[in-house]
């Protein structure tokens, strides 16, 4: 606040107070052109690839035969379905643990913290893997329980930001006046959780729709969701108009979530404005101790996956052994790999850093301008909005393979750059970012830029002095999110990476296609060292969060 205070003393000049007041009439227009930039960035970088491969797929026709096949509605089918069960399975064992990070002042809340946020951050295929240890033939459970295992988080955090938000002196007088705890409970406490259960059962079933690696590991080729047969039809029978169409009932589905979502996430925005953040964090007592237990089971088995896969990458025919790490020094039994495994992993981390610096710059200026258009009562907030978590929706895939026949367009021949894939995961790491980023930038005190831009600050300096010393710690902790989120994207970088230049998580699909146990030992090996470096960042993330109203 100290450095908030000293942007206020601040003039640039010595204009006057109503001078600087009656520059913030306009302001609703300069907000609107500056979110002309992260637009320009969705529509180069994201529609123009997406529309370029879909209207490929129309022009050559075939797309009514494709939308009248009963195979096409029997896997729209299986994609909904499968994503409504891992939802549910989501949303019922993240409530005990929103309830934990919400209401309970117990001891290892941190490490709940963390070991929650770790699955939501793994790389697919490192999950897809670690549930093959314990189901080898795949199936439609492991695949309901791994896109679960994935969301839990988003419904612990962003039911338990509201949870936080909310008075407990609403449901103390029902338990006056007789109520009992699960009465209590569901005529009080839930109907006030509505909006954020909503919205983060909105965002899951997203994910779940459009779930990948977990599908292509667990699935195989019993079990394919839209995603997957996309992939299928676009690089391994070169099927454009199946895929085009796939793809536009995807899009229709996904854009048709996020309006939902966008809803229930307004509404939820509007309770917590109605009230003051308390501490309501107490000791357990009586029946919630249930409850507590209940999250801890949860927990349990979220790491059990992770042990799991640890334990797998140890053990061999002959018992404990280190020869799948030994090996990442090799390019696999045959030369199954173009590279080492080492060298994959620097280029995981290379292309990880890169995406993650185009991701904060889009992401942060995104959310400044959300915060802006909010601010001045513009539309355009919504419309911006929805538009940044598109990318979250649409197949990596199409985008990968649309990257593929229109980025020669730009100067230099751009699908040959170094660049291309950290762009594509800076695609799905920017929504996010802005996710962590907005609540924290909203909840700066208006009064404090007011009176800054009054004694003559520009916005800019406004944004130095006010808003940056105060979200700064939520910047770090985006970033590490983005950074560990690029590290084990897998959709698009399959497609994108060159054979001399795989991400670890190309690496590890291809070990684990090709037959051989030192392939097998060198995937999971890589799985677990990919794991690694999650969880030290989710801890750095942990030890940097920002209470807000817990978006992601």
């Amino acid at each position: 606040m100290a450095q908030a205070r000293a942007g206020l003393s601040g003039r640039d000049g010595d204009r006057p107070a109503a001078r600087a007041v009656s520059g913030l009439i306009p302001a609703r227009w300069g907000w609107s052109a500056a979110a002309l930039l992260p637009l320009a960035f969705l529509g180069l970088f994201f529609a123009w690839p997406v529309l370029a491969i879909v209207s490929l797929g129309l022009r050559e026709g075939g797309v009514a035969s494709v939308l009248v096949d009963g195979d096409t509605w029997e896997l729209v089918g299986f994609t909904l379905g499968q994503a409504l069960a891992s939802t549910v399975v989501a949303v019922v064992a993240g409530m005990p643990l929103a309830f934990v990070l919400a209401r309970c002042r117990i001891r290892g809340l941190g490490v709940i913290r963390a070991a929650v946020m770790v699955p939501f951050v793994l790389p697919t295929v490192v999950v897809g893997l670690a549930f093959r240890t314990f189901w080898p033939d795949g199936g439609v459970l492991p695949i309901v329980l791994a896109n679960a295992f994935f969301n839990v988080a988003v419904v612990a955090r962003t039911v338990g930001g509201l949870w936080a938000h909310t008075d407990r002196r609403a449901e103390d007088a029902a338990r006056a006046l007789g109520a009992s705890r699960p009465r209590a409970f569901l005529s009080v406490v839930l109907p006030a959780l509505a909006p954020a259960i909503g919205s983060a059962a909105a965002v899951v079933f997203l994910f779940c729709a459009t779930s990948f690696g977990v599908v292509l590991v667990l699935g195989g080729s019993r079990y394919r969701t839209l995603e997957t047969e996309i992939y299928l039809r676009t690089v391994e029978l070169f099927d454009l108009s199946g895929a085009a169409a796939l793809s536009l009932l995807q899009f229709l589905a996904v854009l048709a979530v996020l309006v939902l979502g966008a809803l229930a996430r307004r509404r939820r925005e509007t309770a917590l404005a109605l009230r003051d953040r308390e501490e309501l964090a107490r000791r357990p007592s009586g029946g919630e101790w249930y409850v507590v237990f209940a999250a801890f089971a949860v927990v349990a088995a979220l790491l059990t996956p992770v042990v799991g896969l640890v334990t797998r990458s140890l053990s061999t025919r002959d018992g404990w052994s280190l020869a799948g790490y030994v090996a990442l020094n090799t390019r696999g039994d045959r030369g199954t790999l173009a590279v080492t495994g080492i060298d994959a992993a620097v280029n995981s981390l290379r292309t990880a850093f890169d995406a993650t610096l185009v991701a904060l710059v889009v992401g942060v200026f995104s959310a400044v301008v959300l915060v802006g258009l909010r601010r001045s009562g513009s539309r355009v907030s919504e419309v911006l909005d929805t538009a940044l978590m598109l990318p979250l929706g649409v197949s990596a895939v199409t985008v990968g393979f649309g990257y593929l026949i229109t980025m020669d367009a730009l100067p230099g021949d751009f699908r040959t750059s170094p660049m291309l894939v950290p762009l594509a995961q800076a695609l799905v790491v920017t929504p996010l970012i802005v996710r962590m980023v907005l609540p924290v930038l909203r909840a700066v005190d208006e009064r404090l830029r007011q009176a800054a831009a009054t004694l003559g600050a520009s916005p800019l300096r406004v944004w130095r002095e006010v808003d940056l010393p105060l979200a700064g710690r939520s910047l770090v902790a985006a970033a590490g999110f983005g950074y560990v989120v690029a590290l084990g994207e897998f959709g698009a970088t399959s497609f994108l990476a060159r054979p001399d230049a795989p991400t670890l998580p190309v690496v590890i699909a291809r070990l684990m296609s090709r037959p051989g146990e030192l392939n097998s030992q060198m995937a999971y090996a890589a799985c677990a060292l990919l794991m690694v470096v999650t969880v030290g960042c989710v801890l750095l993330i942990e030890r940097l969060r920002v209470p807000s109203s817990g978006e992601f």
